[in-house]
């Protein structure tokens, strides 16, 4: 049997999901959405724990003894982090799992950061948050751009042989937001809304270069950058600056701060990645079998 290709994977959160979600339409069987439910049902109580809604009963080493059954690779492995919270406690995260598609088994393999994982060559293939792409190498332009499928060609060969292979549909939206008041009747919150508008525009600080990206250089002439105050909404401060771009799936709280909801700039997806430069007939079977379409954002590589 040949060796299982290696996989790069989100540790936790949505993007994990996708990934197992993706991993599961694609298997043979029925044992892979079984262990995609595992995984998912596992660190949604872990996150619970950690944000003290849940109590439990074992300490973090007696939860992962029960979590994790190394002499079997088909189960899932879990591990132990430092979290940033007070004090550093441990956090269990997902590890690992070895996973049989048919034509090509997978060595799904927990990273804090995949896609940096992949520019290192540590990997060929892994899965990553398009948003990252763009936070590191998606060079500025003076026109923005508005859907994965734009991002290979404004990725410098030079810096990296990262490229995306397509999204995994697990969309949340980075949207524009302002308050009706500074809308005349009629107009729409668009990209050619942030062009004609001069002053504030409320974002988080670890975006601006995502929103620069998508947004374009021309649309932001005359547009300043500022940012929620400690421990503020993002909502509440866009409401407060009058319009910024706010990371939501339907803008229902928005509504809430008295915001209209405007035009949904750029996915904030979950992507399959490819290092370029890797190749070899294991890697071309795995991405044959991962890489189905999920949305409108595949890319031919």
């Amino acid at each position: 049997m040949s060796e299982p290709v290696p996989v790069a994977v989100p540790r936790k959160g949505r993007p994990l999901e996708a990934v197992l979600e993706r991993i599961a339409a694609v298997g043979p069987d029925d044992r892979l959405d079984a262990l995609a439910d595992r995984v998912s049902n596992t660190l949604r109580y872990e996150k619970a724990v950690t944000k003290g809604r849940v109590d439990a009963d074992d300490g973090p080493y007696e939860r992962l003894t029960e979590y994790s059954d190394p002499d079997h690779p088909a189960q899932p492995e879990f591990t132990l982090l430092r979290d940033d919270r007070d004090g550093k406690p441990r956090r269990i995260v997902f590890d690992a799992a070895t996973v049989d598609l048919g034509d090509v088994t997978l060595k799904l393999v927990g990273r804090e950061e995949p896609f940096r994982a992949l520019r290192t060559h540590e990997f060929a293939i892994g899965f990553d948050s398009a948003d990252l792409v763009l936070e590191e190498v998606v060079g500025i332009r003076s026109s923005g751009l508005g859907q994965i499928a734009d991002i290979n060609e404004r990725i410098d060969p030079v810096d990296t042989d990262v490229r995306v292979v397509n999204g995994l549909g697990d969309t949340v939206y980075h949207t524009l937001m302002g308050r009706p008041e500074g809308i005349d009747p009629g107009v729409d919150l668009d990209r050619a809304f942030v062009a004609e508008h001069e002053g504030p525009l409320c974002i988080s600080p670890r975006y601006e270069r995502l929103v620069t990206a998508v947004l374009g250089t021309d649309a932001l002439e005359g547009v300043e950058f500022v940012y929620p105050n400690a421990d503020e909404e993002e909502e509440a401060a866009i409401a407060r600056t009058g319009l910024g771009v706010y990371l939501t799936v339907t803008g229902s709280t928005a509504r809430e701060h008295g915001l209209v909801v405007g035009e949904h700039l750029f996915p904030s997806e979950t992507v399959l990645m490819r290092n370029a430069a890797e190749r070899d007939p294991a890697v071309e079977r795995a991405l044959d079998a991962i890489a189905v379409e999920e949305s409108s954002s595949e890319i031919r590589v």
